[in-house]
Order: C-alpha cells, then sequence, then structure tokens
C-alpha cells in the first residue's frame, strides 16, 4: 500500500482527495493537514510515501512545508504539489524547495492517482502542460551559473559515463524502458546506473535528478 498525507487548507479540498485517492486499491490516506506545519507533523510521524501538498495556506505554507520535509533525514516521504495556479514562481520554488512532482489541481483523477504512484517510486512528476517550459525555463535561469556541459563535470561528480548517458535521456523525458531501448540494454541495467545517478547526485528521485542535471550544466532541456 502507497501511504498518502494530504494537506490543504480547504476542508471541500482535502475531503474530495482523501475520497478519490482512498478509492484506489492501492493508495491509503493515513492523515490530512490543514496547513505546511501540519503537514511536517504528520509526515514525520506518520511516515508516509507520499505528502500531497497544497502550495498557499496560511501560516506554513505549502514550500516551506516541502523544504522542511524534503531536508528531514527522518522522513523518506516525496511531496507532490498541488495548486490552482498555474504560475511559474511557485512551480520553480516548489522544485527548489525539493518536490518530487508538481500537478494542477484541476487534473484528472487518473493522472493525480498516477502521479502519486510515481512520486512513491521515486520517479517524480510534472504536469504536462507545464513540464517542457519549466524545465526549459528553470534551465535559462540558471545559464549564467554554469558553463557548457562536459564530460569534465560529469566526472568532477563521480558520474560514470553511462550515467550521464541516462541523465541526459532522463531529461528528454524517457521512460526506463525507453532508455533500455536508446542505449540497447536490459531494464535492470537501466535500474542500476539510475540507482547510482540517484545517489551520486543525492536526489531522491528522478525529477531532482534532472535538475541537477541544469543545474551543473550536465543536460538540457530543448
Amino acid at each position: 500500500m502507497i501511504r498518502v498525507v494530504v494537506a490543504d487548507d480547504q476542508m471541500v479540498v482535502r475531503a474530495g482527495l482523501s475520497v478519490v485517492l482512498g478509492a484506489v486499491d492501492d493508495l491509503e490516506v493515513v492523515g490530512q493537514a490543514i496547513d505546511g506545519a501540519e503537514a511536517v507533523s504528520l509526515a514525520r510521524n506518520l511516515r508516509p510515501d507520499v505528502v500531497c501538498m497544497d502550495i498557499r495556506m496560511p501560516g506554513t505554507d505549502g514550500i516551506t512545508a516541502t523544504r522542511q520535509i524534503t531536508a528531514d533525514p527522518t522522513i523518506d516521504a516525496g511531496v507532490l504539489v498541488l495548486t490552482t495556479f498555474d504560475v511559474d514562481a511557485d512551480v520553480f520554488a516548489a522544485l527548489e524547495a525539493g518536490a518530487a512532482g508538481f500537478l494542477l489541481k484541476g487534473t484528472d483523477e487518473a493522472t493525480l492517482v498516477s502521479a502519486v504512484r510515481s512520486v512513491a517510486a521515486g520517479e517524480g512528476t510534472l504536469d504536462q502542460r507545464l513540464t517542457r517550459r519549466v524545465l526549459r525555463e528553470f534551465g535559462e535561469r540558471r545559464a549564467g551559473a554554469v558553463g557548457r556541459a562536459t564530460r569534465e563535470n560529469a566526472e568532477g561528480a563521480g558520474l560514470t559515463a553511462r550515467e550521464l548517458e541516462v541523465l541526459q535521456l532522463l531529461a528528454l523525458g524517457s521512460s526506463n524502458a525507453e532508455i533500455a531501448q536508446s542505449l540497447f540494454v536490459e531494464l535492470t541495467t537501466v535500474k542500476y546506473h539510475l540507482a547510482g545517478l540517484l545517489q551520486k547526485t543525492g536526489s531522491r528521485d528522478r525529477l531532482q535528478a534532472v535538475l541537477w542535471g541544469i543545474r551543473a550544466g550536465l543536460v538540457q532541456v530543448g
């Protein structure tokens, strides 16, 4: 079972999300939080796999709570940010805080469930309407702080040539199966290199690994 905490200051939204997620066989809503501070507390005490986090809440907001959750070594939950607002500043702040995913609240139920599963699996997710635009602009904002991608950058981070290839394919949105096909290797080999990549970059999930690569100047999003 994938354990989920739902954090939103609006009772109707909390209840609605809990009903949708709780109706799925492999998902269990173990707690509901009315603000970011309670979300952090529940994440520590209930040990969920995923926290569905609203951004704009009174008191401790979702960005601050996300940062506290991802920085706490005792918490192993991925944060899926859900917001009504399609605002780049919010997306960037959530990603910088360590969120593993970002969805607009208007998304359909199937996409929401899929996103929760992806975050629980350490894959991360971005709303399809935002992904390319957000990652491209994220890279542009970082362009002045990083040099061009070179093999020396990768070696300096301890990445192997194959791990760098996996990172570059992740930035294109490739699944594990697609990476295996592109590199002509077995799926288990992709998972092995992905595990090494996440460990060396200190990333909780694929999305954060791509952001790390953008910051380091190792990948570009066209």
